[in-house]
């Protein structure tokens, strides 16, 4: 249920969830560890577009590995204008360094990547070396209808004696 208001639209934890491909479990518990912070229309959730974009990095943020007190953090940063110095140069050091193992994930992914595809090729290759040659499939085909001939003259029995 979206409820529009002049000031804002407001949407349910099923529309939410259905929106993000999560489930209203998940909104729940995002909720439980202070990350979201829905309004309460008696027992109902409603949700801002303010909660949807903080959904939105919470996402993004576990997608590149970040756990959700890292997350709880650098949102919590966000709210407060006025974060100490120490805090801030903090915070910038764990993003250099989250970035910086992306980075080498990514380079690992690309090896992996690599590794595969050649060996594919390796595979490809060999299975290209199971299909015979031209002149040993003709000297087959020649050999089952000699073969072919022969069992059709045994069938209609034994050979003649002079």
């Amino acid at each position: 249920m979206k409820a529009s208001s002049a000031a804002e639209t407001l949407y349910s934890i099923r529309d939410l969830a259905a929106s993000f491909g999560v489930t209203p479990r998940a909104l729940r518990f995002y909720e439980q560890q202070g990350l979201i912070s829905p309004q309460r229309k008696g027992a109902t959730r409603l949700y801002t577009a303010a909660d949807r974009a903080r959904l939105i990095l919470i996402l993004r943020g576990k997608r590149v590995g970040f756990s959700l007190a890292e997350i709880k953090e650098m949102l919590d940063l966000e709210a407060t204008e006025h974060a100490s110095r120490g805090h801030l140069e903090s915070s910038i050091e764990r993003f250099r360094a989250r970035i910086e193992d992306l980075k080498r994930q990514r380079d690992d992914i690309d090896d992996a990547i690599g590794e595969l595809e050649a060996g594919v090729v390796w595979m490809e290759e060999r299975l290209n070396d199971r299909d015979p040659p031209e002149d040993i499939k003709r000297r087959a085909r020649a050999f089952e209808a000699l073969a072919a001939a022969r069992l059709v003259q045994w069938s209609v029995g034994p050979p003649d004696q002079p």
